[in-house]
């Protein structure tokens, strides 16, 4: 592992400093829960206003599962800060309900107890919603109802047209930036773990996640009557139980291009799926799901690491990132921080930045099929099994022990650090590092959680209800008053508004609202055309 080459090249060519001033986003998902730990059979409050328009915001699988969405700031303190406002309205409209800490859900009465999100009568509410159907019908709704934390981040723009000059490359700059992106998203794919390594904390769950389904609560152990667990799980979140779905194993998405990545993912959408064929897509005059294809959707092939680029009204994502190239990449690959009120801290954040910032910078060749392979085995085994004693990793054929890779890893992170933190009063990046990396698997969050809940004889639910409830007391005991509040109480009366006015204006019919998306065009967007969108759009609502 060695980023020197690059950084010389960057060094030399006075552009390091070019390393800080990136974007950083968040998206952090949270079940809200009754006082007694149960899932809110509440519709999403109605002062929070529109989850289908609001830009801060909304709800992602479930109408219970709450959504909080970040502008993305240079700064990760003004970000953690928005998170943390946007907490503190939240919890001003939510009555005694609390938003849980885990990523895994809190004890489920049963599949049905867990209500689908609803998003009005647009046609672009109604595809959101039957998407979210067909996700039901596929997988079930247990699965669904699991939470994380998407950090979003982007190279700092000024960056790039000194970097492509550095490296003499003569493509066009969108064509170039894309490029750069996903030999990033590449490299994140192949050193993910790290972060499922020493930021997970989901080692276990409540046995009521497998409830009916026996056989596969066998696979675990007892912590005690209520609760499952594995003894070495990092993030069981990330495992084959949560978003590492087995029926995509097999789809083949390239990330060595753009191309590439589009032509994958639009080939899954277009294919026929034997087995969602036989839940029928529209029965007795109610569609089931979007379509009977292996992906109904891009948003539904789950990766630990997306390209992104903001999608207009109506466009699919696919066809946004084809025409418009990479703007951000969203890693997805991060647990609730239980502990942390608002899911994260700062030195967190800044830890993830270094991280990125390391993909970026390390060589990335293309991704053969047999280092594929070696990546999903190596995400899937460091998620169950990672803090074991004698665990090893997969790196081209080779084993070596978790505890060395992490080691070997630290070096290069430390060179970044010394960067961002040049002309700071505070080594903030180095000491985020050293946060981060703990030399002891035992102080690992998910090693230290389990020994807290022994410690305390507490199961999953008491644990993290407890854990809840306490953060709900910070959010609630200093209040948003003032112009933020006032901000975001415009924003809720704005984005009912929003949903109203499309409501209104929609006279196509959803089953041909349906056709026309899925028939898009690859049609490069002209840049009068894209800069009018831009400048327009202050909802972009992409159905997906």
């Amino acid at each position: 592992m060695s980023i020197e080459p690059r950084l010389k090249l960057l060094t030399g060519g006075g552009a390091a400093e070019l390393l800080k001033g990136g974007l950083k986003g968040l998206e952090k998902e949270s079940l809200r829960v009754t006082p007694e730990g149960g899932i809110a059979q509440t519709p999403h409050p109605e002062a929070l206003g529109s989850a289908l328009t609001h830009p801060y915001i909304t709800t992602d699988y479930s109408e219970a599962l709450l959504e909080l969405v970040t502008p993305a700031y240079a700064d990760a303190g003004d970000t953690l800060a928005f998170l943390h406002d946007l907490h503190r309205f939240v919890y001003a409209q939510i009555g005694d309900e609390a938003l849980w800490s885990n990523s895994m859900p809190c004890p489920i009465r049963d599949e049905r107890s867990i209500p689908i999100a609803q998003y009005g009568t647009s046609n672009v509410g109604t595809m959101k919603h039957v998407y979210r159907r067909g996700l039901d019908w596929r997988y079930g709704r247990a699965m669904q109802a699991i939470a994380g934390i998407h950090y979003n981040y982007s190279i700092n723009q000024a960056l790039w047209p000194v970097w492509q000059e550095l490296l003499g490359n003569g493509c066009a700059p969108e064509q170039f930036i894309s490029d750069q992106y996903f030999g990033m998203i590449r490299n994140v794919k192949r050193y993910a773990w790290i972060v499922m390594y020493l930021m997970g904390a989901s080692p276990a769950f409540s046995s009521s996640f497998f409830s009916g389904r026996d056989e596969l609560s066998r696979r675990f152990e007892r912590l005690d009557a209520d609760t499952l667990y594995r003894p070495h799980a990092t993030t069981l979140r990330m495992s084959d139980i949560g978003y590492r779905n087995d029926s995509q194993v097999d789809l083949g998405i390239c990330f060595n291009s753009l191309d590439g990545y589009v032509a994958s993912l639009a080939r899954a959408i277009d294919t026929a799926s034997p087995v969602f064929e036989k839940i029928g897509v529209k029965v007795d005059g109610e569609y089931r799901q979007l379509n009977a294809n292996i992906l109904q959707i891009s948003n539904e092939y789950y990766s630990p690491v997306r390209p992104k680029q903001i999608a207009f009204a109506g466009e699919r994502p696919t066809m946004a990132l084809y025409n418009r190239g990479v703007r951000y990449i969203e890693l997805r690959a991060i647990d609730l921080g239980w502990q942390r009120p608002s899911g994260i801290s700062l030195e967190d954040m800044r830890f993830l930045e270094v991280f990125l910032l390391f993909c970026f910078l390390q060589e990335s060749p293309p991704i053969t099929a047999d280092e594929d392979s070696e990546i999903a085995r190596n995400t899937l085994a460091v998620a169950c099994c990672g803090r074991g004693p004698e665990f090893t990793l997969q790196w081209h054929g080779r084993h070596i022990a978790i505890t060395e890779f992490v080691r070997a890893l630290q070096e290069p992170m430390q060179a970044i650090t010394a960067i961002l933190d040049q002309g700071e009063s505070m080594p903030l990046y180095r000491k985020s590092l050293a946060h981060a990396f703990v030399e002891n698997p035992e102080s690992t969050p998910s090693a230290r959680m389990l020994a807290d809940m022994r410690s305390r004889g507490e199961s999953f639910a008491e644990y993290h209800l407890r854990q809840s409830l306490e953060h709900a007391a910070v959010f609630r005991t200093e209040p948003l008053v003032g112009t933020h509040a006032i901000d975001f109480e415009s924003e809720a009366t704005l984005s009912h508004a929003e949903q109203a006015r499309m409501e209104a204006e929609d006279t196509m019919s959803f089953d041909d609202y349906l056709q026309h998306y899925f028939s898009q065009d690859r049609v490069q967007t002209q840049p009068a055309r894209r800069k009018q969108l831009l400048s327009t759009a202050r909802y972009p609502c992409s159905p997906e």
